[in-house]
C-alpha cells in the first residue's frame, strides 16, 4: 500500500468541533473516473487510489491506517431560517495534504453513509448528482472561478431511495478548508468564546495568513473574507452561474464556490433565473445572488463581534464598516469583468447604463448569455462586418457599442476579439446536456458523455472541432427547469 500523506489538521481542534463518524461500507465499490492530474497535485498515489484498497477508501468503505475521518460541527441559515445544529450529515473528512507549493487541500467524501449529524438522513449520494458536481466543479476550474474540485467518483453498488430508487454513488472532493460561515455560526450561538477564537485562528493560519500580523487581526479576516466572496460573486455573475442554495453553510470562508447542489449555468439570459425546485419564492435567483451574498456576510460579523472589540459598540461600527466594503469591491470586480467581456479597456461615467442596457436587450430578445458574449468577440462583429442572428435586433446598441471601442486604446480588431474570447466562453456544462448526461450514466451504466463534457469544460475558451452542439442552447423541449441535490 502506498504511503499517504494525510494530516490531521482540523482533529488537533478539540473534539466539539467535530464527530468522529462510523464508516458505513458500500456493497460493490467501482471508480468511475479519477482525476489523476489533481491526485498528482496533491502528490497522491494515482495508481494506488485506482486499486481496490484505494476505492474502498474513496467509497467511505474502509480507511488505509492512519486516516480516521471526521465529520465537522457547523450550523447556518437556510432559506433564512436558523438552525444551529447542522453539522455534515453525509461527508467525512479524510485529512488534508500540503502539495509542491506549499498549499494546503483537505479531502472530503461526499456521499458515503449517516454521521452523527445527519438528522434522520442517510447520509447517501446518488449518481446523478454526484456527476453534476465532477462536471460542474470542474467547470469552475477551468474557467478560473475559485472552486473546490473533484478527485474521485465511486458507483457504491447499491440502490438509494428518492423519488424512486437510484444507484448511490461518492464524490470525494478537495478544498482548501471546509469551513463555512455556518461554522462561525455554531460556536458564536453557543456563546462558545473559546471555540470561536480558535476556529477564527484555524482560519487565519489556513487562508489568510498576512493577517495574523495586523493590528486587529480578527476584523482583518472578516475583510479578507468580504473581498473574496464579493470577487467570487462577481465571477458567477459574469459567467452566469447560478449556486442554487447560498445558504450561510454553503458558503465558505476561503472564498472557493462550495456544495454543488441544484446548481446550473443560465441559458437565455433573465435575472430572476432560478434552478432549485425548493426555491419558490426566488431567494437564491440569479439576481439576488451578491445581495444575499452580502446577508450572509452581515451573519460572519455578527458571529465574531465578540473578537472584534470587547466594546459591543465598537464591534458593531468596525464590522459595519468592513461591510460596506462589499458593494464598492462586487461592483469593482464585475464591471472591471464585464469591460473585459466587451473589449473594453478605460472606465466611463456611463458604463453602469451601457451594461444594463445590453442585459435589457438580451432580455427582450431571450438571447442566450453565454452565446452573445462569445458572438461580441469576433472580428466581423466588432467591425460591424457581420451580424449573427442572436445579435439581430440589437443594432442600436452594437452601434453605440462600436462607437465605444473607438474611444478605447487603439487596438486592431483582430486582437480585441482574440483578447475578448480569453473571457467569453463558447463552451459552459449546459444543464439539459448534463441532464443527458446523467440519464446515459444512471439508466444505461454509460459515461460516454460524461467523459466528453469533462473534456469539452476543461478548455471551455477554445472551439473544438465537432463539437457545436455543447455551444447551442437547448430547444424548448430540452430545456430543464429544476434541479436537485440530491439529498
Amino acid at each position: 500500500m502506498a504511503s499517504l500523506p494525510f494530516r490531521q489538521s482540523y482533529a488537533a481542534l478539540p473534539e466539539r468541533f467535530y464527530a468522529n463518524a462510523p464508516l458505513s461500507p458500500a456493497p460493490a465499490p467501482k471508480l468511475i473516473r479519477l482525476n489523476h492530474a489533481l491526485a498528482e497535485q496533491l502528490g497522491l498515489d494515482s495508481e494506488w487510489l485506482a486499486s481496490p484498497e484505494g476505492v474502498a477508501m474513496l467509497s467511505g468503505s474502509a480507511m488505509p491506517e492512519g486516516v480516521e475521518p471526521l465529520s465537522m460541527a457547523y450550523a447556518g441559515h437556510q432559506f433564512g431560517s436558523f438552525n444551529p445544529h447542522l453539522g455534515d450529515g453525509r461527508a467525512l473528512l479524510l485529512g488534508d495534504v500540503q502539495d509542491a507549493q506549499g498549499h494546503v487541500w483537505e479531502v472530503q467524501l461526499k456521499g458515503s453513509g449517516p454521521t452523527p449529524f445527519s438528522r434522520r438522513g442517510d447520509g447517501r449520494a446518488v449518481l446523478g448528482p454526484v456527476l453534476r458536481e465532477y462536471v460542474v466543479s470542474e467547470a469552475m476550474q477551468a474557467l478560473g472561478i475559485p472552486t473546490t474540485r473533484a478527485l474521485a467518483a465511486v458507483k457504491t453498488g447499491m440502490t438509494v431511495l428518492r423519488e424512486t430508487m437510484l444507484p448511490g454513488a461518492v464524490l470525494a472532493r478537495v478544498a482548501s478548508s471546509h469551513i463555512r460561515v455556518g461554522t462561525f455560526q455554531y460556536f458564536a450561538s453557543r456563546q462558545d468564546m473559546a471555540g470561536l477564537r480558535l476556529l477564527a485562528d484555524f482560519a487565519i493560519a489556513r487562508h489568510y495568513p498576512q493577517v495574523a500580523l495586523a493590528p486587529a487581526p480578527y476584523l482583518a479576516f472578516l475583510q479578507q473574507v468580504i473581498e473574496a466572496q464579493a470577487k467570487l460573486i462577481a465571477q458567477w455573475m459574469l459567467v452566469g452561474f447560478i449556486h442554487g442554495v447560498m445558504n450561510t453553510d454553503n458558503m465558505a470562508v476561503s472564498g472557493e464556490t462550495i456544495d454543488y447542489g441544484p446548481c446550473a449555468f443560465m441559458d437565455q439570459y433573465d435575472p430572476n433565473t432560478v434552478f432549485s425546485f425548493i426555491d419558490e419564492r426566488g431567494r437564491y435567483a440569479f439576481t439576488n445572488q451578491p445581495t444575499i451574498a452580502l446577508w450572509n456576510l452581515i451573519r460572519l460579523a455578527e458571529a465574531l463581534l465578540p473578537l472584534l472589540s470587547e466594546d459591543e459598540e465598537e464591534s458593531v461600527a468596525l464590522a459595519g464598516q468592513a461591510l460596506e466594503q462589499f458593494g464598492g469591491l462586487f461592483h469593482g470586480a464585475y464591471f472591471a469583468g464585464l469591460r473585459a467581456k466587451l473589449g473594453l479597456k478605460t472606465r466611463q461615467a456611463g458604463d453602469e447604463t451601457f451594461f444594463h442596457a445590453l442585459f435589457a436587450q438580451m432580455q427582450e430578445h431571450h438571447a442566450d448569455f453565454t452565446n452573445t458574449f462569445r458572438s461580441l468577440s469576433d472580428e466581423r462583429v466588432i467591425t460591424g462586418e457581420h451580424v449573427p442572428d442572436i445579435l439581430e435586433g440589437m443594432q442600436p446598441w452594437l452601434t453605440q457599442w462600436r462607437q465605444r471601442l473607438m474611444q478605447e486604446v487603439e487596438e486592431t480588431p483582430a486582437i480585441r476579439a482574440e483578447n475578448m474570447r480569453r473571457v467569453n466562453p463558447c463552451y459552459i456544462p449546459r444543464n439539459h446536456l448534463i441532464e443527458a448526461m446523467i440519464s446515459a450514466a444512471v439508466n444505461n451504466d454509460d459515461y460516454t458523455l460524461f467523459e466528453e463534457m469533462l473534456q469539452l469544460t476543461a478548455l471551455p475558451y477554445t472551439e473544438q472541432a465537432d463539437m457545436a452542439r455543447y455551444a447551442q442552447p437547448p430547444q424548448p423541449e430540452e430545456r430543464v427547469r429544476y434541479t436537485f441535490c440530491g439529498t
